[in-house]
């Protein structure tokens, strides 16, 4: 049975969940349709398509967060600590080396020394804030398919992203600077060509101002002339992307297809020969378009053709939890870990279905999957968000308020972090290690000054740190 107390926190743990999935308000909203999104297959393709690119530019590869926005916008951007691609330009793109060419130019800003306009880059750190753990979790964490259309990151992110826009110099300068990053890389630079020549009629038929790319990256075929002079003098100009890459490529198009658009997706599932990356994008457009079983026998289809791909066993464990089906996810969810164990969201796949089946023991179990994942993406809110729930289901009311104050600090709203850090120093052991960081949430959750004298009077900080 709940008790009130316990009931009481759950119901204050749902309220903070639905604000952070609300469209931000105010001038910096995002954009209609706009969503961040995680994959863990996209986001390592991606990662694979950049990382020779920022190691040219001296950019230590992990030190950078690649963020999936979700939008049929043509849009990218790159900042200090930070690389963001919209699905839309992935959608257009039509080999990996025109994606490479554009992933060049963005950081050839960083390394001309570009940055954006007033300085909001530095000044919001770029947080994705992970509100989502996979592109099939949007409703599952909303609770219906209308709330999930509404997701979307925060004001900061948003606004951030609108003060990103460069001169036509600046544009010049950092084809340049990607051309000479993506020589240095070994990469043709015939793909960033071809992708501007696909879209320089924008300009001419006044049609830019429908892409927000080519708002803050105007083109000409001017620019476009210099640039193929630039990257044609590459010993690399006339290298191909490998059948791996183009394999890759068309996966991580496929897969968002059938996310993003099922309906279209669905049109090709009835051709007589279907490659891979079509199969995929059916079973996740019949997943989508809520034909489960339909979806699972596409999947286990394709796993007899490939019983060590992790992401064939996220997606059927995926699918079988959110049709209420938890104690089925286990298995291949359990499988997906064992395959990818470095990765994760797929922890945290594993770890929300263990924590919602009737057992002790999986709930434990559950709650070391989900610390785990915390070890390697300290911010996820969608991890700290489990973990006050599963806390809160064994009784450890104190654990809970923790995990919610961690959620709430990584959220931004440092209202909520404070109050909640609070009472879990009231329900925590004095001077263990749980306690002494529900006070460091509280020092830095903009404490007032009463909350400082109660910490200076127990002897948490020193008296003299009050002035």
């Amino acid at each position: 049975m709940t008790s009130p107390a316990r009931s009481s926190f759950r119901k204050a743990l749902v309220g903070l969940t639905a604000l952070s999935i609300l469209v931000s308000s105010g001038p910096a909203r995002a954009a209609e349709g706009e969503t961040l999104l995680r994959d863990t297959e996209i986001e390592a393709i991606l990662r694979k398509d950049a990382e020779p690119i920022m190691k040219a530019a001296g950019i230590d590869p992990k030190a950078v967060q690649i963020l999936l926005i979700g939008s049929k916008d043509l849009n990218a951007f790159a900042g200090p600590g930070t690389m963001g691609v919209f699905t839309g330009l992935i959608m257009e793109s039509k080999t990996p080396n025109e994606l490479q060419g554009v992933i060049g130019h963005e950081v050839g800003h960083l390394a001309a020394g570009h940055s954006a306009r007033s300085g909001e880059m530095s000044a919001a750190g770029m947080r994705p804030f992970l509100l989502t753990m996979g592109l099939s979790l949007l409703a599952a964490l909303a609770g219906s398919g209308e709330a999930a259309a509404a997701l979307a990151g925060s004001s900061t992110y948003f606004g951030t992203l609108g003060a990103l826009g460069y001169s036509r110099e600046q544009e010049g300068r950092a084809d340049m600077a990607g051309a000479a990053l993506l020589q240095s890389a070994g990469i043709s630079g015939r793909g960033l060509r071809d992708f501007f020549q696909n879209f320089v009629f924008l300009e001419a038929f006044q049609n830019a101002k429908d892409y927000a790319y080519f708002r803050s990256h105007p083109i000409s075929q001017a620019r476009i002339s210099s640039l193929d002079a630039r990257v044609q003098k590459s010993p690399y100009y006339d290298k191909v992307d490998t059948p791996e890459a183009l394999a890759e490529h068309e996966i991580m198009k496929a897969k968002l297809r059938g996310f993003m658009t099922p309906t279209i997706a669905i049109v090709k599932c009835s051709d007589k020969v279907q490659d891979y990356p079509t199969r995929y994008a059916c079973a996740i457009a019949q997943y989508q378009m809520k034909e489960p079983d339909k979806a699972i026998r596409l999947i286990d289809a394709l796993l007899v053709e490939q019983p060590d791909n992790p992401y064939l066993w996220e997606l059927k464990g995926q699918i079988l939890f959110e049709f209420a089906r938890a104690a089925e996810a286990e298995a291949p969810q359990r499988r997906s870990v064992a395959l990818m164990p470095d990765a994760p969201l797929l922890r945290i796949n594993l770890g929300q279905t263990l924590i919602a089946l009737s057992d002790r023991k999986k709930i434990d179990e559950g709650i070391v999957e989900l610390r785990k994942a915390l070890t390697q993406e300290q911010d996820n809110v969608v991890a700290w968000r489990l973990l006050a729930q599963a806390y809160d289901t064994i009784g450890e009311d104190g654990l809970a308020r923790l995990a919610t104050a961690e959620y709430s600090s990584y959220l931004g709203d440092s209202r909520q972090a404070l109050v909640f850090a609070m009472r879990a120093r009231e329900m925590l052991t004095k001077d263990s290690p749980e306690w002494r960081r529900a006070t460091d949430i509280v020092l830095t959750s903009k404490p007032s000054k009463e909350d400082l004298q109660d910490l200076a009077r127990e002897g948490s900080i020193r008296r003299g740190s009050l002035n």
